[in-house]
């Protein structure tokens, strides 16, 4: 073979590993590499070194439990704004509270990064991935879903599987310790299926096995394809065994889902009007209880706004959402509260004044009264936000501090970091549920403190979470004694849409 005929192949060999990166491997918006304007913005934006095309993306070539490292050390060097690159495309962090008021209380910017596009499959245009006026018209029609009066209807789900988690963890007492974390997202799960859909679907009693296995498998999946670039595009991920599996699984998510669905709008339309059905439930001395999804199918059937698929998306959404954030939230706060026990008694001193001697279970008034316990849940959330990180997709220009980050580019938030701010929480790694006595907060930056997100897409179930992780934490507290059995250090910490440790987190039981 003749040198330019070698050259040439070469060349050749190049530009095809580029073109496939480029239109395979990375499904972005490649119009960036046209923008050269565009480019020279963003590169007056301080940040680490790259590499030809790829950019910095070979610094993330690390274990999954040391991608937070990796992270932290980047915003130790370039904070409070920095960029890189990624195949490419730029993403540009912040971290001044400042600055990430300007992102996100505006309603420019409300769209979801593309890594979201990955839980299309799943939850559609749901609350969380979709965007514009779909976004606005449903984020509307659901906010009255979280009112406080449906809030106190759930209190009673939230205490009933919480009792059964109380049988399962004294299954445990005597052993060495447990791994607290498959327990919790078993009852998790059956508040969520209970309040979601109305229905029980038992998962700590071993109910629903195929539904169940599907919910966490779905997670797994996305996981998996998240965090392999080469699976992004829709096309070839459909073509592997992952991509044929999650097709399976999806066909129990909306299956289970559709059905339930269907089974809810017929029992809805023969009960015809609202006033029947309170009829009935004096005749029976019962009160019905509403869920999320009957509250939906009332809006859809009363005033036309929904579709069976606008439901099922909204419903899977608050599976996919309240489960394992929640599940993630109360797992570290037991781990917290095992790890200091002096917190712990200061707990059930607050527990022991609202209910006394009594085993009775916790009423709504009975969670508003819970204020250390809050703060508790807050200090836990500042160190291990269920969410670590989440990003916007700009849709114009905006000027942060002396830089203009132009439309079109990705900004990441990264609550882990940003609630570790020295200014606002003094030795921020110390566990200190005092940061949150109503004094501090009173001066604190709105967006200084962000594990539920902030501005106009905020979380919406944020309350009903708070709520549920009192009930739940309660209940075992006046059961139970906790004791960690790692040091904070020790925990790895895997960095993915949900913040969890590596090796679950072990906690001894003892009864009260």
């Amino acid at each position: 073979m003749d040198m330019l005929t070698l050259i040439c192949a070469v060349v050749a060999l190049v530009i095809f590993l580029v073109l496939w990166i480029l239109f395979i491997v990375f499904p972005y918006d490649y119009s960036w590499i046209l923008r050269r304007s565009d480019t020279e913005k963003i590169e007056l934006i301080p940040g680490p070194k790259t590499v030809p095309f790829f950019g910095n993306i070979l610094k993330f070539n690390v274990p999954g439990d040391q991608i937070i490292n990796v992270i932290v050390q980047l915003h130790k060097e370039y904070s409070p704004v920095f960029r890189i690159w990624i195949l490419g495309f730029p993403e540009v962090f912040i971290t001044d509270p400042d600055d990430i008021e300007t992102i996100l209380s505006s309603r420019s910017h409300i769209k979801k990064s593309v890594d979201y596009l990955l839980l299309d499959p799943w939850l559609g245009e749901g609350l969380l991935t979709s965007s514009g006026s779909k976004w606005q018209e449903h984020r509307k029609i659901l906010t009255p879903t979280f009112h406080f009066k449906i809030l106190e209807e759930y209190v009673q789900v939230f205490n009933s599987n919480s009792q059964v988690l109380v049988q399962k963890l004294q299954e445990c007492v005597g052993q060495p310790f447990v791994d607290i974390n498959s327990l919790i997202t078993m009852c998790t799960l059956d508040i969520i299926c209970e309040t979601a859909m109305g229905i029980s679907v038992h998962a700590q009693r071993g109910g629903q096995v195929e539904y169940i296995k599907a919910v966490k498998r779905i997670s797994e999946l996305f996981i998996h394809r998240q965090m392999s670039p080469w699976l992004h595009r829709r096309f070839i991920f459909k073509l592997t065994p992952s991509g044929l599996e999650q097709a399976r699984v999806l066909k129990t998510l909306h299956g289970f889902t559709e059905k339930v669905i269907w089974e809810r709008r017929a029992e809805h339309r023969a009960s015809t009007q609202s006033d029947l059905r309170t009829v009935s439930a004096e005749q029976t001395g019962k009160k019905k209880h509403m869920n999320f999804l009957d509250l939906l199918i009332d809006v859809s059937e009363e005033e036309g706004l929904l579709t069976d698929t606008d439901i099922r998306e909204q419903v899977d959404t608050f599976m996919f959402e309240g489960h394992d954030t929640t599940s993630a939230a109360i797992s570290w706060a037991l781990f917290t509260l095992g790890s200091y026990p002096d917190v712990q008694e200061k707990v059930m001193n607050e527990l022991k004044e609202i209910f006394g001697d009594s085993d009775r279970e916790a009423t709504y008034d009975d969670l508003q009264k819970m204020k250390y316990m809050e703060q508790v849940i807050k200090e836990t959330l500042r160190l291990y936000p269920s969410v670590p990180g989440f990003s916007r997709k700009l849709d114009m220009n905006v000027q942060i501090k002396n830089y203009t980050i132009p439309a079109g580019t990705c900004v990441p938030i990264i609550p882990y970091v940003i609630h570790r701010n020295p200014k606002v929480f003094p030795n921020p790694e110390e566990f200190n549920p005092d940061h949150f006595l109503p004094g501090r907060i009173q001066g604190r930056h709105p967006f200084a403190y962000i594990p539920f997100s902030a501005g106009p897409r905020n979380c919406i179930g944020q309350r009903f979470a708070l709520l549920e992780e009192k009930a739940v934490l309660s209940t075992v507290l006046r059961k139970f004694k906790l004791e960690s059995l790692d040091r904070r250090e020790d925990i790895d910490l895997m960095f993915q849409l949900i913040l969890k440790p590596k090796h679950g987190l072990r906690i001894k039981i003892t009864p009260r």
